[in-house]
């Protein structure tokens, strides 16, 4: 699938080395990117970017800490001076109702679904405004992305606090989208249904067996089934290249159906 539909193009992806993310990264490699693995699990980020050579970099980076996410937008800065895309992508799953959910989990769940996207995109802003400008004269824009979710646009029984940051991520990209577009800022979100990754079975199975809950949902499903990790890579592909330049504020939402 290797093209050049990004190329030239700078990435950061937070949660880079997770499923999600490692797919996107080495989408946006293929379509001809260079992008920085933004992620705290230092053995598979680096072993993903030492996989893909010069086209990537890993930056150890905890996205709810403000001066790591800074020094991760400069590390990218100093690599290749420039900065196109950020894909907001890190993040945790979580089940359960509100009287389930202790002050703990209320703090990790929305520090990293929620505070995270807020800190690093407040520390990528200064590079993407700057591209903005400079790209304008070609009517084309640098990128913010959110992983958001089907559960950013709708809502299920017992995912209570989950549902909560998502609507959150959505809330975020729409306020995002209408203070930067001035700047010359396309801002959008990509809302996944369930998607198999290791993520998703750690999460279901506080409800139940995976397995069981992922035929039930592959079932409710219009297409007779579920996303996988490169459906929502390629639509971050589509999102981030010139393809896209005029969709702004959107959910793109990838669930097979579930919520059309």
């Amino acid at each position: 699938m290797a093209g050049t539909r990004i190329a030239g193009k700078v990435a950061i992806v937070t949660g880079g080395a997770g499923g999600i993310g490692s797919a996107t990264v080495r989408r946006f490699v293929e379509e001809g990117a260079r992008v920085g693995i933004a992620d705290i699990d230092e053995a598979r980020g680096r072993a993903l970017a030492d996989e893909l050579g010069e086209a990537a970099l890993y930056l150890r980076c905890d996205h709810g800490d403000a001066g790591s996410c800074a020094a991760a937008v400069a590390a990218v800065l100093a690599r290749w001076g420039q900065l196109d895309v950020l894909y907001n992508n890190a993040g945790i799953g979580w089940t359960g109702s509100f009287e389930e959910v202790d002050d703990s989990q209320v703090t990790a769940v929305l520090r990293a679904n929620l505070v995270g996207p807020i800190l690093m995109t407040r520390a990528a802003l200064p590079a993407l405004r700057a591209r903005g400008e400079a790209l304008r004269p070609q009517g084309v824009s640098p990128v913010v992305l959110f992983t958001a979710s089907g559960l950013g646009l709708h809502a299920r029984p017992a995912v209570s606090l989950y549902t909560v940051s998502k609507h959150g991520i959505v809330g975020m990209m729409r306020s995002l989208a209408l203070d930067e577009g001035p700047n010359n800022l396309r801002v959008n979100a990509i809302c996944p249904g369930i998607v198999e990754t290791p993520l998703m079975y750690r999460t279901m199975v506080r409800s139940g067996d995976a397995g069981t809950l992922l035929e039930r949902f592959r079932q409710e499903a219009p297409l007779k089934r579920i996303a996988d990790t490169s459906d929502v890579a390629n639509a971050a592909v589509f999102l981030a290249s010139d393809e896209a330049k005029a969709i702004h504020g959107a959910c793109l939402v990838v669930d097979g159906g579930v919520h059309g």
